[in-house]
């Protein structure tokens, strides 16, 4: 098996390639090209890992440069994507050229190739502002941002491609996902970041959120599970991976009060306050379709399993002095 896995420069992508080296699976990660040759993220992977798998630096918008570089492989997992919701407010229609055009370049590409697997990732920010919880794969989808409107249409896309070409495409739609390598535009590295410059001045929005929050290897296992499955029956499936436990972004930050003996001075950044229309208030999902059909279970889940996902990740930033200026990255 060879499986081609775009925004591998990414959080998600980086931390799925360590995985998916471990488990022996051939992988040719897709970057986005830079003028500076910069491979993202991937560079804080062990250097043996970075030799072995195929780096080739391209544009998911680009048709002909995916297609081309997608040769020779049979499976692809496909992550990239514009991702910051803020940023969607100012930008549409480059998420739209990213997130649509961008996965329809993968579905094509794919249906030409004769991929025998296609495994493309969603987004729990689908389901907007909870009707009910936990949320299942039925709850009506609300987009409450541009962000989200892409999202929902790249994966109705997929489906289109599913019933109508037969493609053997499978849905994965993480909740919130954690961990080390994660963007600062995050709410947790924004965090950390914040509190290993400042020790207590935390500038953040709204902390009465409540979010459902995966530790992103428990993430990385579900795509790999995904990718090895040989069961039909999560063909054209939409799958939610989520912990089904949820916390408030204050209990966030009173767990790291907690856990480094400090106090945190809480300072309301309004910047990073998304408007009220917008605002995604309760996220909790319900993951029983992810255990029947993939086997999959989150092994950090609840908050005892949250803390140690946190203190790890904490550390990780602390050893690799992954802090910057989060002010540069609030939209």
């Amino acid at each position: 098996m060879k499986v081609f896995v775009t925004g591998a420069c990414g959080f998600i992508g980086s931390n799925l390639i360590e995985y998916l080296f471990k488990k022996n699976i051939k992988v040719v990660a897709y970057t986005y090209y830079n003028s500076h040759n910069s491979i993202g993220l991937l560079k804080y992977c062990d250097k043996k890992i970075i030799n072995k798998i195929k780096i080739i630096s391209g544009d998911i918008r680009d048709f002909k440069r995916t297609k081309s570089a997608m040769k020779g492989c049979d499976s692809v997992i496909h992550l990239a994507a514009l991702i910051g919701i803020p940023y969607s407010y100012h930008s549409p229609e480059s998420y739209i050229e990213t997130n649509v055009n961008g996965t329809y370049n993968v579905l094509e590409s794919s249906k030409d190739l004769g991929l025998k697997k296609i495994i493309l990732t969603s987004t729990s920010e689908v389901y907007g502002s909870a009707k009910y919880t936990p949320i299942d794969e039925n709850h009506p989808l609300n987009p409450q941002s541009p962000y989200a409107a892409t999202k929902i249409s790249a994966d109705s896309l997929g489906l289109s491609f599913y019933y109508s070409y037969n493609l053997p495409i499978t849905i994965l739609r993480p909740f919130n996902t954690f961990g080390p390598k994660q963007s600062m535009r995050a709410v947790i590295p924004t965090i950390i970041s914040q509190y290993l410059k400042n020790k207590n001045n935390i500038k953040i929005g709204n902390t009465h959120t409540i979010r459902d929050l995966t530790y992103v290897e428990d993430t990385s296992r579900a795509f790999y599970l995904a990718l090895k499955s040989k069961k039909n029956n999560i063909l054209g499936e939409t799958i939610n991976l989520g912990t089904s436990y949820g916390i408030k972004i204050s209990e966030i930050l009173k767990i790291i009060e907690k856990e480094k003996r400090t106090k945190l001075n809480i300072i309301k950044d309004e910047i990073r306050v998304r408007s009220k229309n917008s605002e995604v208030l309760k996220l909790i999902s319900n993951n029983k379709k992810a255990q029947k059909l993939l086997g999959w279970k989150p092994i950090l889940s609840g908050k005892n399993d949250f803390k140690k996902g946190l203190m790890k990740t904490l550390q990780w930033y602390q050893k690799n002095s992954f802090s910057y200026d989060v002010s540069k990255y609030i939209i």
